[in-house]
């Protein structure tokens, strides 16, 4: 505060002296901000009407968007199966033993050789069974002796009986003689032959031509009827895929389907067919099995984990590129540009998926203008201007895996 000495009344006074700036400054505030806002206004009004002035009678008052649509037509699609499953042998044999058994004294084979039917794959050892088949042999050779004598004895008795040196009641006896002989060669060789059949089975045969798959014998191990398998071989080396199928898919597959193996690590793909189909469905998977045989290749290798594409069947239907489908809470749709260029919405029922198209299984003709692509900046009845997009229909189109 400040201060200032007056004379009031004849005595010097002290009196407060006021502070507060000058009422023309507020005043040319007040006079700038009206302006600025009248100034404002003017350009408003100004640029408004020119607008309006400029929107002559008769011109668009909104913007007609552009949209690419095309003609979906109707393609043979091929219905295709994906599957996986493992591999095996389509044929497996397990080979045991099928004699007495005993020590094996040599293994022949390897895995992964193939051989012929009624091959050695090993050998037992017999030289206990070598010596009671020449026993036999040997007592094949005593009854045959005994024959040829008893034989000669009735040889001459039938000479003497004429002359009365013998009786007809000795003959007769010669005669029992000489066939309990020969009963007696007859079964000596029998017991030989049974011998030697034995014997020939003590060795571990192919029992059909095929790839030796495994091995489980080795020199010196004793083996019996109940030892169990000692190799595993495919028939004719042929093997197969055991693809795991959902129910809907094994419905209408049929057998001689053509299909695509993989390997799980390989880049290859072989063919084969489906040759059999499961009659029965898991009740705990809801699964069936689709056995496809394929031709022996290194790559194929029992047990191992495969992926496979069947072509089950072929349908008739729309296909779409997947720009043009969308989907929300209702479903998948597309848009349709009707007769009157406006949009309508579509439901559709989506079928089988490839890399590039989509099978349109239920929602549309074929006919239909569809919008291409930028459907999520459209709306149900909004006019648009459409651009029809050739299309290339091809007569058969593989399509694989389910899309929801």
């Amino acid at each position: 505060m400040n201060y200032e000495a007056r004379t009031i009344g004849g005595e010097p006074q002290q009196v407060l002296t006021d502070q507060t700036p000058p009422s023309h400054t507020r005043r040319n505030i007040i006079i700038a901000v009206v302006v600025i806002l009248a100034a404002l206004a003017i350009a408003w009004f100004a640029f408004g009407s020119g607008k309006k002035d400029a929107a002559a009678p008769g011109a668009p008052t909104e913007q007609i968007p552009s949209v690419t649509v095309i003609v979906p037509g109707r393609q043979t699609v091929d219905r295709v199966i994906a599957a996986t499953g493992t591999l095996a042998a389509r044929r497996e044999m397990p080979v045991g033993v099928a004699g007495e058994g005993g020590m094996i004294t040599r293994v022949l084979v390897e895995p992964g050789q193939w051989v012929a039917a009624g091959q050695v794959l090993a050998t037992v050892d017999r030289s206990v069974q070598t010596e009671t088949a020449a026993s036999l042999s040997a007592s094949v050779t005593v009854a045959r002796s005994d024959e040829t004598i008893a034989q000669a004895e009735l040889d001459r008795a039938q000479q003497l009986v004429d002359r009365g040196f013998i009786s007809k009641a000795d003959l007769q006896r010669k005669a029992a003689t000489r066939d309990a002989a020969a009963a007696r060669v007859k079964v000596a060789q029998a017991s030989l032959g049974e011998a030697r059949a034995r014997n020939g089975r003590l060795d571990i045969r192919a029992p059909a031509a095929g790839l030796v798959l495994t091995r489980g014998v080795e020199p010196g191990q004793i083996v019996s009827s109940g030892t169990g398998v000692l190799f595993r071989m495919a028939m004719g080396g042929q093997m197969e895929m055991r693809a795991a199928l959902a129910e809907s898919d094994l419905l209408g597959l049929p057998v001689g389907a053509r299909a695509t193996v993989t390997p799980v690590g390989s880049a290859k793909g072989y063919k084969g067919e489906v040759w059999q189909v499961s009659p029965v469905i898991d009740p705990q998977t809801r699964q069936g099995v689709a056995q496809i045989a394929l031709a022996y290749d290194p790559a194929l290798r029992p047990g191992g984990f495969a992926a496979a594409s069947i072509v089950g069947g072929a349908t008739v239907a729309p296909q779409l590129p997947d720009s043009a489908l969308q989907s929300d809470d209702k479903g998948s749709f597309v848009y349709v540009v009707g007769p009157d260029d406006k949009v309508v919405r579509r439901d559709v029922k989506i079928g089988q998926v490839s890399d590039s198209a989509v099978t349109i299984a239920g929602g549309l003709q074929g006919n239909e203008r569809v919008v291409q692509s930028a459907g999520g900046f459209l709306a149900p009845g909004q006019k648009v201007k459409p651009v029809t997009k050739a299309t290339t229909s091809a007569t058969t189109t593989p399509t694989s895996s389910k899309r929801g």
